[in-house]
């Protein structure tokens, strides 16, 4: 006859529900699975079967109390550390959002908007073709496979204790952040200066002949020219983001101690 005891059975539930608030906790926030039209059960049932799947090659849990003080710290420990290796990515895909809005306003197209699915804010649709394109192209060289990979062998590195991530590692999270502003204007720099001699040129060309109806004529010139510099641009578009995409991941090793 079996039989379990009251410890038997808090080690077991101490052994799963901490790599499941890690791993659930990335999936909370990594882009493109932390979409609102994305069911949260399904997020849940992901997060369960993959603690399943890497309970078997992760070191145990220490000997603490799920229902203590001790065990709370371990939790909110799981929770920081899985929150902050799906938010690296966000700052990475934020960069095309950045980058997208700079070009939208530059050509006259900032009033052209939508709800992102991701943030639940307006933002331009250029804005919207660029995280399409970086989305697919994330999921094409499989960074979610890579992701979830470097979380599994964080149990190994950052193993689950009450003690995780310290001021340091935070600190580099909020120092990188810098690049969702300098590579954001880095990706929308050609396209922008471009616009910007036409928008010279239109000026020069109203102080010439005032009678011209230079608004009327180059806003639509603005508009055609911006979809053509992105159409010829997006090539290196997509070569920046997977230029911050490898500093993300890098950043996120640095952060699991990989």
């Amino acid at each position: 006859m079996l039989s379990f005891t009251e410890e038997a059975i808090l080690s077991a539930l101490a052994s799963f529900i901490w790599p499941f608030v890690r791993i659930s906790s990335m999936f909370i926030s990594i882009p493109i699975f932390s979409v609102r039209s994305l069911p949260a059960k399904i997020r849940v049932m992901v997060s369960f079967l993959i603690t399943l799947i890497v309970i078997p090659v992760i070191p145990d849990p220490p000997n603490i109390a799920v229902f203590s003080y001790q065990g709370f710290l371990v939790t909110i420990q799981q929770i920081v550390i899985g929150v902050s290796t799906g938010f690296v990515l966000q700052m990475v895909f934020s960069v095309m959002l950045v980058g997208g809005q700079s070009i939208a306003y530059s050509m006259g197209l900032g009033f052209a908007s939508m709800v992102d699915p991701v943030t639940g804010i307006q933002v331009p649709v250029i804005a919207q073709v660029f995280v399409v394109s970086s989305s697919l192209m994330f999921l094409g060289v499989n960074g979610h496979l890579l992701l979830i990979e470097m979380l599994t062998e964080s149990f190994k590195t950052l193993p689950v204790a009450s003690i995780g991530f310290g001021l340091d590692e935070l600190w580099s999270i909020i120092i990188w952040s810098s690049q969702i502003f300098v590579a954001g204007v880095l990706l929308a720099l050609p396209v922008m200066a471009a616009l910007l001699f036409v928008n010279i040129s239109f000026g020069v060309a109203a102080r010439a002949a005032p009678q011209l109806q230079i608004f009327g004529v180059g806003f639509p010139i603005t508009i055609m020219l911006g979809m053509v510099l992105v159409w010829i641009t997006l090539s290196n578009t997509l070569e920046v983001f997977s230029n911050v995409l490898t500093d993300g991941f890098s950043l996120i090793s640095q952060l699991l101690r990989l």
